[in-house]
């Protein structure tokens, strides 16, 4: 349900068919918003919006920490 598209948010990953950013929907998260506040706000499916909490939880199990 992610996608990520040069043309698109300039290739920031964007929730697939629409322009809303996966960073926008964390920010909102953290300012208190609800899932339901944001499904209906921004005209999204819950499963959309938890797919944006899944791909940054996907990101941070990517994140390594090196010690120079």
């Amino acid at each position: 349900m992610i996608e990520i598209d040069p043309e698109i948010a300039g290739g920031k990953p964007v929730i697939k068919g629409t322009r809303i950013t996966v960073k926008l929907i964390l920010e909102l998260l953290a300012n208190g918003w609800s899932i339901k506040d944001i499904t209906e706000e921004y005209d999204l499916t819950e499963e959309q919006v938890k797919s944006a909490i899944k791909y940054a939880e996907y990101l941070t199990e990517k994140v390594r920490v090196v010690r120079i």
